[in-house]
Formats: structure tokens, C-alpha cells, sequence
């Protein structure tokens, strides 16, 4: 199709049907009350709507590696405990003798 043509016959089409001068009955109010309507978007919400869709994840994540833990602690042939390893690890310093004329 020609778009020159198509161009003319639009035009023409708009011309044969002006535009009303008329405004129907509260137009502006119709449309100020369909603006107030609208619901306002609240940031609080959907970051909160976010976070809770996301705790369901971390709370299964979270019991598989609870259950991994366990499994591989229970299911280990040596008899190291990390709680006792820890302690050993941290404690270590003030387990060896110091001398008593320190400067300190």
C-alpha cells in the first residue's frame, strides 16, 4: 500500500469529522478522581513482600546444611570434636608457661 496515499485519505477522513467544542458533563473531575484512585506505590511494601518471599529459601538452605553438619560430623572416623579443636586453638597461649620476670 502507498503510504502517501494512505496519508491523504487519513487526513481527508480527518477533516470531513472536526472536533467538538463540547466537553461532556465534569470531565476534569472524572479525571481527577481516577488520578486520586490510583494506589500510591509504597517502597516499605514491596521490599518487605521481597524479603519474605526470600526467607523460605534461606530457611531450607539453612536445614540442609544443618543435616549435611550433622551427617558428615556423625558419619566422620576421626574423633575430633571442632568444639575441642576451637577451644585447644584459642586457649593455646595461655596454656604455655610463661616466664615469671616478664617484662609485662
Amino acid at each position: 500500500m502507498n503510504l502517501a496515499q494512505l496519508e491523504r485519505k487519513l487526513i481527508a477522513a480527518a477533516q470531513a469529522n472536526p472536533p467538538s467544542d463540547r466537553v461532556p458533563y465534569a470531565f476534569e473531575k472524572r479525571v481527577m478522581a481516577r488520578l486520586a484512585a490510583r494506589p500510591v506505590v509504597d517502597d516499605w511494601a514491596l521490599w518487605a513482600r521481597a524479603l519474605w518471599r526470600a526467607a523460605a529459601p534461606c530457611v531450607a538452605i539453612m536445614l540442609l546444611l544443618g543435616a549435611w553438619s550433622l551427617f558428615v560430623s556423625r558419619s566422620s572416623t576421626s574423633a575430633s570434636d571442632l568444639s575441642q579443636d576451637l577451644e585447644k586453638t584459642l586457649l593455646a597461649a595461655v596454656d604455655q608457661d610463661q616466664p615469671s620476670d616478664s617484662a609485662w
